[in-house]
């Protein structure tokens, strides 16, 4: 959709793409005046051939080393990374000439090294490469830096995790994930060396540049000589600017062709394959041990969890720490200290690569340069059979041949999932992976997750803020705020007996009242109403809070308990009704018995699904 410009915004652009643009309507009309005779030149041409080889070598230099100090730079803070690139930048701030004289001071007959290589820079080729690279170099660095930084964080923890060293890392996820930044960053440079004057003239006057042959000619032939003179540079820029943009195109192209593959024309395609095998009978994921800490300005977390299961899951609020807890479990943020235990394998001295584990991140961290199925043999150890079945199991056949770019949300966090799934791990991490999904999609990953986790031996570890998913997918449960545990213990211990009325709402309570122990298995909720809980005994007379979810109030005519409606909420089919149920008021759901305000209700409740927990004191 295109978007309407304001007018006054506009008209400033405006006036400056007109400046730009007169100077070159002002050379068209000297054509006519130009002294043409100098294209035939040679010395033009030499010249010619001088800036291009010197541009093109300056470039090749500057990408060798420079997009690995961008790389650096943008994974690096602290006052070192801050005076580098400080020093990478200062060429744009000194006029080209000061540029050139400080070169001289290194290279020239009396410089440090010109002394010691007996002036061999000075006046040669060379020196012309010295020069275009020292005030071109800003250009590829920062602009290469930008890109580094931009990328997706979980790129790199992502590779990490399925077994890629950084160097592979590196090559493999980065170069080719900033590649559209690099490219314009090596542009820049190839035009900046390609046109640069001052310092090559203080350097190497001889051979001559284009540049510093357009300004000896300048002064010797005069303005009608130069419009000839300039018709190459004008040409050679627009030339690498052209096929720069084409590059960007083809680089882009099959991202687009792609969605129009057929079934048949499919590069890649992934046939159908049996199921990944099944653990032996008896057979159990090694257990998991983590104490973590990691202090990150006033946030501390302190983590320290020994479970004995298999399915795992550490719910909390946003900012409590969870994804921060996987990441360190994974070895992809550091932590004092951060041991991690997987049954009798210490992984806290090895690195990500080495941990067999397989990571599903929040941002699904697909790589972007790659179609799906090759998502899927990213991984190092991936297995082909199982990677064919992920692929058939989650829905994604007829989209092997699509970039992440070309996918829905769902169907990218569908394609992170099997990636992780195809890929022999022993822990199996997955932060918030079903949270961009839409309801029915979702409950249907979550039970297949289900059938999945009894049907492999590795240990998973689910990050969520939802507790049906954690009561779902996991036996144990880790609840988080603020860095600190709350309470940890097996799902149906925490759910019926949070440890206070936080641990409660975490675990989505909200329908919360007060009431006091009667019985080790019964409550007062006040007005002699006494209601009957199951889970561990009770001590008599001792301060409760307690909950039940709506639906699980059960209205009928011979309920076992009695109330009064006092107000009633309309939810689509159902109803929601306030009721006064001994001297506490709590809301249940009715699926249409017809009550209204001021009726009595009676309504059965399972015992089993009422939470209690300890008052605050107070």
């Amino acid at each position: 959709m295109r978007r309407r410009v304001p007018s006054a915004v506009a008209l400033l652009g405006g006036v400056l793409a007109l400046y730009l643009l007169a100077p070159l309507i002002a050379g068209v009309r000297q054509a006519a005046l130009s002294h043409w005779r100098a294209l035939g030149s040679p010395a033009l041409w030499h010249a010619c051939a001088v800036s291009i080889a010197s541009a093109t070598t300056s470039t090749l230099i500057l990408a060798a080393t420079g997009i690995p100090l961008a790389y650096h730079l943008a994974r690096s803070d602290g006052r070192f990374a801050t005076a580098v690139g400080f020093v990478v930048q200062l060429p744009l701030a000194l006029p080209p000439l000061a540029s050139g004289i400080l070169l001289l001071f290194l290279v020239g007959p009396n410089g440090a090294l010109g002394h010691l290589i007996g002036d061999a820079f000075t006046d040669s080729f060379a020196g012309i490469v010295l020069a275009e690279s020292f005030v071109a170099a800003p250009f590829l660095v920062i602009a290469a830096r930008t890109a580094f930084a931009g990328m997706d964080p979980d790129l790199e923890a992502v590779a990490a995790t399925l077994g890629h060293r950084p160097l592979g890392t590196f090559l493999r996820v980065s170069l080719p994930s900033a590649r559209y930044g690099l490219l314009a960053g090596l542009l820049l440079a190839w035009l900046r060396a390609f046109g640069e004057f001052g310092a090559t003239m203080m350097v190497a006057y001889h051979p001559y540049s284009l540049p510093v042959y357009s300004y000896v000619a300048f002064g010797a032939q005069g303005l009608p000589a130069m419009l000839p003179i300039l018709l190459p540079t004008l040409a050679l820029a627009l030339a690498v600017m052209v096929l720069a943009g084409l590059a960007g195109v083809r680089a882009r192209a099959p991202a687009r062709g792609a969605r129009s593959a057929g079934p048949d024309s499919r590069r890649g395609a992934v046939a159908s394959a049996p199921p990944p095998e099944r653990p032996e009978p008896g057979s159990a994921g090694d257990a998991l041990a983590i104490d973590l800490a990691r202090r990150m300005g006033e946030f501390h977390l302190q983590i320290a969890w020994s479970p004995s299961s298999r399915r795992l899951a550490i719910l909390g609020p946003s900012g409590s720490g969870k994804s921060l807890s996987l990441k360190m479990i994974a070895g992809i943020e550091a932590g004092h200290p951060a041991t991690v235990r997987l049954g009798a394998h210490d992984l806290t001295s090895l690195d990500p690569a080495d941990r067999r584990i397989a990571y599903v991140p929040q941002g699904y961290g697909l790589m972007p340069h790659l179609r799906v199925v090759d998502q899927l043999r990213f991984a190092r150890g991936v297995v082909a059979r199982d990677a064919q079945y992920w692929l058939a199991d989650l829905g994604l056949q007829g989209l092997e041949n699509r970039f992440p770019a070309e996918l829905s949300i769902g169907q990218r966090q569908r394609v992170a999932l099997a990636r992780a799934l195809s890929r022999p791990a022993a822990l199996l991490l997955l932060d918030e992976p079903f949270s961009a999904l839409d309801a029915p999609l979702r409950a249907r990953l979550r039970r297949e997750l289900r059938e999945l986790q009894a049907r492999i031996a590795a240990t998973t570890v689910l990050v969520t803020h939802d507790p049906a998913e954690a009561a779902l997918l996991a036996d144990e449960i880790l609840v988080l705020d603020s860095g600190r545990p709350l309470q940890a213990g097996p799902c149906t211990q925490v759910f019926r007996r949070p440890a206070n009325e936080s641990v409660a709402r975490l675990l989505g309570a909200d329908n919360v009242a007060a009431a006091v122990a009667a019985a080790p298995d019964a409550i007062d909720v006040g007005g002699g109403t006494r209601l009957r809980v199951s889970g561990p005994p009770l001590r008599p007379g001792a301060r409760l809070g307690w909950h039940f979810a709506p639906p699980h109030a059960h209205p009928h005519a011979a309920g076992a308990y009695r109330a009064i409606v006092e107000s009633i909420a309309e939810h689509g089919l159902l109803r929601e009704l306030t009721v006064r149920f001994g001297d506490v008021r709590v809301r249940i759901t009715d699926a249409g018995s017809g009550h209204a305000p001021g009726d009595e209700l009676r309504f059965d409740l399972d015992p089993g699904a009422i939470q209690v927990w300890p008052a605050d004191p107070g």
